[in-house]
């Protein structure tokens, strides 16, 4: 079984930036005793560390075993991608984020594998990242935070980077950042909740309303957390896709959006069985993997379960949970 949604901060990378953060921009600031938060020179500074997000590798092993998982695809936390660090250091940055998290699932070959940041506001050289993650340190797709400082994906230049991961036959794993929570997601874990899932749905909405679909039917994107609320608003957005003033509004996509929704992977992690029940009848099984979200609070503990109480039958279990991934990811 393979989790596709599994986020991981190695402890040798934190160490490293103690006596070296300058270099990248970045500054590791003690909370409480053993507690991180990262700092950026340009202002930003993170929630501390969940413990889970640096645990040692023998407690996530035995918490992946526990639930019945046996990989784990793992990515950067996208609030540290930093993509307004200059282009420089935001560069050396993600090159050190590939590289540690690329050193520790070499450690434990078989149940690792990595996804690969770049810095998109200079798609040639994340283009060139993802190429040197892919060929020199293994990693198996890319990971992308929803927007660029504010920025939908959609509406940046960012065709090189797609084509490379055409190219290089590896998807995207799309995923919200939203590192300064905004005035009205401040409160009530709304941020999590909300915002995230929002952020994932406007950035979609961006990648089909400007065409890059269009322009890369072969691009494979994973969307977390079930797709944000894109299946349940699919219908308005055709709606708008037919009535709106094409021009006026920029909307590019030769086709009405929910046409490109069977085009998509969509993670598991909804915490509701009927929403997946839906999911599934709206995209297919087959367009499903298991996403658990690991290391943070809204996390699945128990994904297996959750395809179970959703009325997913065992083959149906065994192709979300493996044939999906290993087929998408190329996985032996």
């Amino acid at each position: 079984m393979i989790d596709v949604h599994a986020h991981y901060m190695p402890r040798p990378l934190v160490e490293r930036l103690q006596t070296e953060g300058a270099r990248y921009g970045v500054s590791v600031v003690e909370t409480e005793p053993a507690c991180h938060a990262l700092h950026f020179a340009y202002g930003l500074r993170l929630r501390p560390f969940f413990a889970k997000l640096i645990e040692e590798p023998a407690q996530r092993l035995a918490s992946m075993a526990a639930t019945g998982i046996d990989r784990e695809i793992l990515s950067t936390w996208t609030d540290m991608h930093a993509h307004a660090l200059g282009v420089e250091q935001g560069v050396a940055w993600h090159r050190l984020l590939n590289e540690s998290l690329a050193a520790f699932a070499q450690r434990h070959g078989g149940h690792f594998s990595i996804l690969a940041s770049g810095y998109l506001p200079d798609a040639a050289r994340a283009a060139r990242e993802l190429e040197h993650a892919v060929k020199q340190l293994g990693a198996v797709g890319a990971v992308a935070a929803t927007n660029v400082e504010g920025t939908n994906l959609g509406e940046l230049p960012l065709d090189e980077y797609w084509a490379a991961a055409v190219e290089l036959g590896v998807p995207v794993f799309l995923h919200p950042a939203q590192p300064t929570p905004t005035p009205r997601t401040r409160r009530f874990a709304m941020n999590q909740v909300v915002q995230y899932t929002v952020d994932t749905t406007l950035c979609v909405g961006s990648l089909i309303g400007s065409g890059v679909l269009d322009r890369f039917p072969r691009l494979d994107l994973i969307l977390s957390h079930g797709g944000g609320t894109l299946p349940y608003l699919i219908g308005r957005f055709d709606v708008m896709f037919e009535r709106s003033d094409r021009a006026a509004t920029g909307i590019g996509a030769t086709s009405p959006p929910s046409v490109y929704l069977g085009r998509m992977y969509y993670d598991t992690i909804l915490h509701d069985p009927h929403a997946l029940r839906y999911l599934a009848g709206r995209v297919g099984v087959e367009r499903l993997v298991i996403g658990s979200d690991d290391s943070f609070p809204p996390a699945d503990r128990d994904p297996l379960a959750s395809l179970r109480a959703a009325g997913f039958s065992a083959a149906e279990i065994q192709r979300i949970g493996e044939a999906n991934p290993r087929r998408l990811f190329r996985l032996p």
